[in-house]
């Protein structure tokens, strides 16, 4: 069992937790996840590592409440128990040779964005980072990013905080003054990352996009994470939990990976009802 050391409602859909799990904060690193159980009966369901406490052994996690699992674990709060908490699990972000990067995060993809943003800034690295939400109320980590970031750039769908716009607009305006970047990294919704990849490629930067498909035992026996990438004119097969998450967004097929992203979304929806019904009866 894993004691919720401390929790945080960041806004209406995004909570964090703080988990007391020394074993696993002693090795995680920025990119890399864990798989977790609320309880005996409950699903895995993978949450990327979006920071730790070596010292006081703890794992934080940011999660979007989205389907059963995440609103069961959303009632609970600090000093309740998780049944399980496995990881760190796949291949730590790369930071070796990149002086320059510019790292782009969507939505809750924040919180995975934010640590591989920190981790370039404590290197010594030059950190420009763009962050975009749909609106106002829905922005999270501002000031984490402003603090990991040489320039910072807040983007929201609706104009209600920072500039109005999509996140490629600062990309297009960079490119097109002729910076360059050793590397983006982008995290969000497959979408965005998609798009990311798009406003990219004409430059020839190295683009990286954080994977995190459907996952159920996370060692790459099950298959069930499994993305297609397009490489030298071959289609390959790849599992996200032991490859990635990371990948070179140029290889992605992102309409493959949206399409078997979505089959269980009216599954999850109608899950997340049911399990908001039983927390309302008391049950």
């Amino acid at each position: 069992m894993y004691r919720i050391a401390k929790k945080t409602v960041l806004n209406p859909t995004v909570t964090e937790m703080w988990i007391h799990a020394p074993l696993v904060a002693a090795k995680a690193e920025p990119g890399q996840f864990i798989i977790l159980r609320v309880d005996e009966e409950g699903e895995r369901i993978p949450l990327t590592v979006a920071g730790t406490d070596r010292e006081a052994g703890t794992v934080r996690i940011i999660f979007q409440i989205v389907g059963a699992t995440t609103e069961k674990l959303n009632h609970k709060e600090a000093g309740d128990f998780i049944q399980d908490f496995a990881g760190p699990l796949g291949v730590p972000t790369v930071t070796e040779g990149i002086r320059r990067v510019l790292i782009v995060g969507g939505g809750v993809g924040c919180a995975i964005a934010y640590p591989v943003a920190k981790k370039f800034h404590d290197l010594g690295c030059e950190v420009v980072s763009v962050i975009g939400f749909r609106s106002k109320d829905l922005v999270i980590l501002e000031d984490e990013f402003r603090a990991a970031s040489d320039r910072l750039f807040v983007m929201t769908d609706d104009g209600s905080y920072g500039r109005q716009g999509n996140v490629c607009l600062p990309l297009g305006e960079m490119f097109g003054a002729g910076e360059r970047f050793d590397k983006v990294i982008a995290i969000g919704p497959l979408i965005m990352m998609k798009f990311v990849v798009e406003a990219t490629r004409p430059t020839g930067i190295p683009c990286d996009v954080s994977m995190n498909p459907i996952m159920i035992d996370g060692t790459g026996m099950c298959g069930g994470c499994r993305l297609t990438l397009c490489r030298d004119g071959r289609r390959v097969t790849k599992f996200a939990c032991v490859d990635g998450p990371d990948f070179d967004g140029y290889e992605v097929d992102f309409d493959e990976a949206m399409s078997r992203g979505s089959m269980y979304r009216e599954f999850e929806a109608r899950k997340r009802e049911e399990t908001c019904n039983l927390f309302k009866a008391g049950k």
